[in-house]
């Protein structure tokens, strides 16, 4: 293994999963002006979209989002081409 490529800065960071409010807890180097208390303790938080408690590989729950319309805009796009 290389020497000197590694940071040496970890320290314990909160994830917080915006979409359902799970946090935890892991070391990192990721930088956030932000703080969360956890168990009496403050930790730097950094806030995600998605995690292994609400992505739809790990919760066996699949989810469409469908933002602006999209999927109908690409079915009456390419509807001309079906015959």
């Amino acid at each position: 293994m290389k020497k000197d490529i590694h940071p040496e800065n970890y320290r314990i960071v909160a994830f917080k999963d915006m979409s359902n409010d799970d946090v935890f807890l892991t070391k990192s180097t990721a930088k956030t002006n932000e703080t969360i208390e956890v168990d009496g303790v403050e930790y730097p938080l950094v806030k995600m979209e998605i995690s292994r408690t609400s992505h739809p590989f790990y919760t066996g729950k699949s989810k469409l989002v469908d933002t602006a319309g999209r999927i109908d805009k690409f079915k009456n796009k390419y509807a001309k081409f079906k015959k």
